[in-house]
Protein backbone atom coordinates (compact mmCIF):
# COMPACT_ATOMS: atom_id res chain seq x y z
CA UNK A 1 0.00 0.00 0.00
CA UNK A 2 1.63 3.53 -1.47
CA UNK A 3 2.16 6.29 1.11
CA UNK A 4 -0.62 8.24 -0.51
CA UNK A 5 -3.00 5.21 0.15
CA UNK A 6 -2.54 4.66 3.67
CA UNK A 7 -2.62 8.67 4.07
CA UNK A 8 -5.93 9.02 2.62
CA UNK A 9 -7.44 5.60 4.12
CA UNK A 10 -6.52 6.62 7.24
CA UNK A 11 -7.66 10.75 6.83
CA UNK A 12 -10.90 9.19 6.16
CA UNK A 13 -11.00 7.17 9.50
CA UNK A 14 -10.16 10.11 11.05
CA UNK A 15 -12.84 12.52 9.40
CA UNK A 16 -15.84 9.96 10.32
CA UNK A 17 -14.90 9.83 14.05
CA UNK A 18 -15.01 13.53 14.00
CA UNK A 19 -11.28 14.45 14.76
CA UNK A 20 -10.83 18.03 13.58
CA UNK A 21 -7.91 17.92 11.35
CA UNK A 22 -7.78 14.49 9.80
CA UNK A 23 -5.41 14.99 7.27
CA UNK A 24 -2.92 16.74 9.07
CA UNK A 25 -3.41 13.89 11.99
CA UNK A 26 -2.56 10.95 9.47
CA UNK A 27 0.33 12.73 7.69
CA UNK A 28 1.87 13.21 10.92
CA UNK A 29 1.59 9.80 12.66
CA UNK A 30 3.02 8.11 9.13
CA UNK A 31 5.90 10.63 9.48
CA UNK A 32 5.90 9.70 13.03
CA UNK A 33 6.05 6.34 12.04
CA UNK A 34 8.03 6.41 9.24
CA UNK A 35 10.38 8.78 11.07
CA UNK A 36 11.11 11.81 8.66
CA UNK A 37 9.31 15.52 8.99
CA UNK A 38 5.53 15.61 8.10
CA UNK A 39 5.89 17.84 5.20
CA UNK A 40 8.38 15.02 3.87
CA UNK A 41 5.65 12.05 4.18
CA UNK A 42 4.38 11.80 0.89
CA UNK A 43 8.09 11.88 -0.45
CA UNK A 44 9.41 9.22 1.99
CA UNK A 45 9.79 5.38 0.61
CA UNK A 46 6.82 2.99 0.84
CA UNK A 47 6.40 1.84 4.80
CA UNK A 48 7.06 -1.99 5.29
CA UNK A 49 4.90 -4.32 6.88
CA UNK A 50 5.70 -3.16 10.37
CA UNK A 51 5.41 0.32 9.37
CA UNK A 52 2.26 -0.15 8.36
CA UNK A 53 0.72 -2.24 11.30
CA UNK A 54 2.28 0.23 13.75
CA UNK A 55 0.66 3.38 11.21
CA UNK A 56 -2.64 1.68 11.97
CA UNK A 57 -2.90 1.01 15.44
CA UNK A 58 -1.95 4.80 15.88
CA UNK A 59 -4.45 5.67 13.46
CA UNK A 60 -7.03 3.74 15.48
CA UNK A 61 -6.07 5.06 18.60
CA UNK A 62 -6.52 8.50 17.13
CA UNK A 63 -9.90 7.32 15.82
CA UNK A 64 -10.86 7.04 19.80
CA UNK A 65 -10.09 10.30 20.04
CA UNK A 66 -6.72 9.88 21.83
CA UNK A 67 -5.14 13.08 21.59
CA UNK A 68 -2.31 13.27 18.70
CA UNK A 69 0.55 14.52 21.17
CA UNK A 70 0.00 11.40 23.60
CA UNK A 71 0.35 9.38 20.83
CA UNK A 72 3.54 11.09 19.13
CA UNK A 73 4.84 11.79 22.85
CA UNK A 74 5.79 15.59 22.33
CA UNK A 75 4.67 19.01 21.22
CA UNK A 76 6.01 22.10 20.37
CA UNK A 77 5.27 25.48 22.80
CA UNK A 78 6.96 28.65 21.49
CA UNK A 79 10.53 27.28 21.00
CA UNK A 80 10.81 24.36 22.41
CA UNK A 81 9.40 20.51 22.24
CA UNK A 82 7.94 18.95 25.15
CA UNK A 83 7.56 15.36 26.22
CA UNK A 84 3.81 14.87 27.02
CA UNK A 85 1.24 11.72 27.18
CA UNK A 86 -1.15 10.49 29.25
CA UNK A 87 -1.68 12.06 32.94
CA UNK A 88 -0.40 15.76 31.69
CA UNK A 89 -2.75 18.16 29.96
CA UNK A 90 -1.01 18.66 26.27
CA UNK A 91 -0.10 22.84 26.32
CA UNK A 92 -2.32 24.84 23.57
CA UNK A 93 -1.74 27.77 21.66
CA UNK A 94 -3.35 30.46 23.32
CA UNK A 95 -1.36 29.54 26.14
CA UNK A 96 1.82 30.14 24.20
CA UNK A 97 0.45 34.00 23.96
CA UNK A 98 0.58 34.19 27.81
CA UNK A 99 4.20 32.53 27.87
CA UNK A 100 4.71 35.32 25.51
CA UNK A 101 3.55 38.36 27.60
CA UNK A 102 5.58 36.73 30.79
CA UNK A 103 8.92 36.95 28.66
CA UNK A 104 8.32 40.63 27.86
CA UNK A 105 7.79 41.44 31.42
CA UNK A 106 10.83 39.61 32.18
CA UNK A 107 12.73 41.29 29.99
CA UNK A 108 11.32 44.58 31.15
CA UNK A 109 12.85 43.89 34.80
CA UNK A 110 16.41 43.35 32.90
CA UNK A 111 16.15 46.79 30.86
CA UNK A 112 15.07 48.40 34.46
CA UNK A 113 18.22 47.00 36.00
CA UNK A 114 17.19 43.99 37.41
CA UNK A 115 19.90 41.33 36.42
CA UNK A 116 18.19 38.10 37.68
CA UNK A 117 14.18 38.66 37.59
CA UNK A 118 12.58 36.01 39.56
CA UNK A 119 9.52 34.25 37.98
CA UNK A 120 7.06 31.57 39.72
CA UNK A 121 4.80 29.33 37.46
CA UNK A 122 1.85 27.78 39.20
CA UNK A 123 0.23 24.82 38.22
CA UNK A 124 2.94 24.15 35.82
CA UNK A 125 2.16 20.85 34.94
CA UNK A 126 3.96 19.70 31.74
CA UNK A 127 6.21 22.74 32.48
CA UNK A 128 5.99 24.55 29.66
CA UNK A 129 5.64 27.95 30.54
CA UNK A 130 8.64 27.50 32.88
CA UNK A 131 10.74 25.96 30.43
CA UNK A 132 9.64 28.90 27.89
CA UNK A 133 10.60 31.44 30.23
CA UNK A 134 14.51 30.07 30.93
CA UNK A 135 14.37 29.39 27.11
CA UNK A 136 14.00 32.74 25.74
CA UNK A 137 15.18 35.17 29.34
CA UNK A 138 17.86 32.57 29.91
CA UNK A 139 18.71 35.25 33.61
CA UNK A 140 15.76 34.70 34.79
CA UNK A 141 15.28 32.84 37.77
CA UNK A 142 12.00 30.44 37.29
CA UNK A 143 10.56 28.46 40.08
CA UNK A 144 7.62 26.24 38.73
CA UNK A 145 4.77 24.73 41.28
CA UNK A 146 2.58 21.30 40.41
CA UNK A 147 0.39 19.19 42.74
CA UNK A 148 -0.22 16.00 40.57
CA UNK A 149 2.40 13.17 40.68
CA UNK A 150 1.66 12.61 37.45
CA UNK A 151 2.02 15.94 35.55
CA UNK A 152 5.52 15.90 37.65
CA UNK A 153 6.94 13.33 35.82
CA UNK A 154 6.49 15.16 32.50
CA UNK A 155 7.81 18.23 34.01
CA UNK A 156 10.91 16.47 35.31
CA UNK A 157 11.64 15.55 32.16
CA UNK A 158 11.23 18.85 30.06
CA UNK A 159 12.96 20.91 32.76
CA UNK A 160 15.73 18.69 33.41
CA UNK A 161 19.33 20.83 32.85
CA UNK A 162 17.64 23.70 32.60
CA UNK A 163 18.19 25.34 36.02
CA UNK A 164 14.19 25.81 36.97
CA UNK A 165 13.63 24.60 40.37
CA UNK A 166 10.57 22.20 40.28
CA UNK A 167 8.12 22.08 43.76
CA UNK A 168 5.66 19.12 44.44
CA UNK A 169 2.72 20.73 46.32
CA UNK A 170 -0.43 22.70 46.42
CA UNK A 171 0.01 26.36 45.05
CA UNK A 172 -1.59 27.48 48.40
CA UNK A 173 1.45 27.76 50.77
CA UNK A 174 4.00 27.17 48.03
CA UNK A 175 7.72 28.82 48.23
CA UNK A 176 7.28 31.17 51.53
CA UNK A 177 10.52 31.80 50.75
CA UNK A 178 9.62 34.05 48.11
CA UNK A 179 7.28 36.03 49.92
CA UNK A 180 7.90 39.73 48.23
CA UNK A 181 10.57 38.82 46.18
CA UNK A 182 9.08 37.82 42.47
CA UNK A 183 9.07 39.95 39.67
CA UNK A 184 6.47 37.82 37.84
CA UNK A 185 3.79 35.28 38.86
CA UNK A 186 1.97 33.20 36.05
CA UNK A 187 -0.58 30.71 36.15
CA UNK A 188 -2.59 27.94 34.12
CA UNK A 189 -4.94 26.64 36.94
CA UNK A 190 -8.23 24.53 36.44
CA UNK A 191 -10.91 26.79 35.28
CA UNK A 192 -14.25 24.53 34.34
CA UNK A 193 -16.97 24.64 36.93
CA UNK A 194 -17.78 20.88 38.05
CA UNK A 195 -21.17 21.08 36.27
CA UNK A 196 -20.18 21.55 32.45
CA UNK A 197 -18.37 18.36 31.65
CA UNK A 198 -20.56 17.81 28.77
CA UNK A 199 -19.32 21.29 27.39
CA UNK A 200 -15.79 20.10 27.46
CA UNK A 201 -13.64 18.76 24.58
CA UNK A 202 -14.40 14.53 24.55
CA UNK A 203 -10.66 14.48 23.85
CA UNK A 204 -10.06 17.26 27.09
CA UNK A 205 -12.44 15.54 29.28
CA UNK A 206 -11.25 11.86 28.74
CA UNK A 207 -7.60 12.13 28.85
CA UNK A 208 -6.38 15.34 30.99
CA UNK A 209 -6.01 14.98 34.37
CA UNK A 210 -9.26 15.68 36.40
CA UNK A 211 -7.33 17.83 39.05
CA UNK A 212 -6.53 20.39 35.89
CA UNK A 213 -9.69 20.97 34.38
CA UNK A 214 -12.65 21.12 37.70
CA UNK A 215 -12.23 24.34 39.95
CA UNK A 216 -15.52 24.93 41.85
CA UNK A 217 -19.30 25.44 41.24
CA UNK A 218 -18.25 28.53 39.06
CA UNK A 219 -14.64 27.76 37.94
CA UNK A 220 -12.93 30.45 40.01
CA UNK A 221 -11.88 28.73 42.59
CA UNK A 222 -8.13 28.29 42.23
CA UNK A 223 -8.33 31.20 40.24
CA UNK A 224 -9.12 33.27 43.70
CA UNK A 225 -6.25 30.60 45.16
CA UNK A 226 -3.62 32.08 42.60
CA UNK A 227 -4.97 35.58 43.52
CA UNK A 228 -4.35 35.45 47.11
CA UNK A 229 -1.21 33.61 45.97
CA UNK A 230 0.32 36.03 44.03
CA UNK A 231 -0.07 38.69 46.12
CA UNK A 232 2.16 37.00 48.60
CA UNK A 233 4.99 36.08 46.47
CA UNK A 234 5.02 39.49 43.98
CA UNK A 235 7.18 42.56 44.90
CA UNK A 236 5.83 46.18 44.67
CA UNK A 237 5.11 46.65 41.48
CA UNK A 238 5.22 42.76 40.41
CA UNK A 239 2.90 41.37 37.77
CA UNK A 240 0.60 38.53 37.55
CA UNK A 241 -1.06 36.78 34.63
CA UNK A 242 -3.00 34.25 34.67
CA UNK A 243 -5.16 32.02 32.68
CA UNK A 244 -8.91 31.70 32.55
CA UNK A 245 -11.88 30.15 30.19
CA UNK A 246 -13.51 32.09 27.16
CA UNK A 247 -16.43 32.79 29.07
CA UNK A 248 -14.89 34.18 31.93
CA UNK A 249 -13.19 37.92 30.46
CA UNK A 250 -15.57 39.56 33.35
CA UNK A 251 -15.34 37.44 36.41
CA UNK A 252 -11.86 36.32 36.04
CA UNK A 253 -10.90 40.05 36.38
CA UNK A 254 -13.28 40.35 38.92
CA UNK A 255 -11.62 38.12 41.33
CA UNK A 256 -8.67 40.82 41.56
CA UNK A 257 -11.05 43.70 41.20
CA UNK A 258 -12.69 42.52 44.33
CA UNK A 259 -9.47 41.71 46.27
CA UNK A 260 -8.64 45.49 46.21
CA UNK A 261 -4.95 44.77 46.38
CA UNK A 262 -4.76 45.35 42.69
CA UNK A 263 -3.75 47.83 40.21
CA UNK A 264 -4.16 47.72 36.39
CA UNK A 265 -6.20 44.68 36.37
CA UNK A 266 -6.73 44.44 32.45
CA UNK A 267 -7.97 40.89 30.24
CA UNK A 268 -6.44 39.76 27.38
CA UNK A 269 -7.81 38.02 24.49
CA UNK A 270 -6.51 35.25 22.39
CA UNK A 271 -5.39 34.69 18.36
CA UNK A 272 -9.09 33.99 17.32
CA UNK A 273 -10.19 37.36 19.90
CA UNK A 274 -11.00 35.34 22.70
CA UNK A 275 -10.98 36.65 26.59
CA UNK A 276 -7.90 34.35 27.40
CA UNK A 277 -5.85 35.81 30.39
CA UNK A 278 -5.90 38.31 33.18
CA UNK A 279 -3.29 40.38 34.01
CA UNK A 280 -2.46 43.07 37.29
CA UNK A 281 0.21 44.67 38.97
CA UNK A 282 0.83 44.52 42.97
CA UNK A 283 0.85 48.43 43.72
CA UNK A 284 3.61 50.17 45.72
CA UNK A 285 6.23 50.49 43.45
Amino acid sequence: MTVRTLIATATEALRVSGVPSPQVDAEELLAHVIGVPRPRVHQAPQPDAGQRRAFEELVSRRASREPLQHLLGSTAFRRVELAVGPGVCVPRPETELRAGWAVERLREVITAGGAEPVAVDLCTGSGAIARALVDEVPAARVHAVELSTSALEYAERNLAGTGVALHEGDIADALPGLNGRVDVVVANPPYIPVGEYESVDVEARTHDPAVALWSGEDGLATIRVVERVAHRLLRPGGVVGCEHADAQGESAPAVFIASDRWRDVRDHRDLLDRPRFVTAVRPGA
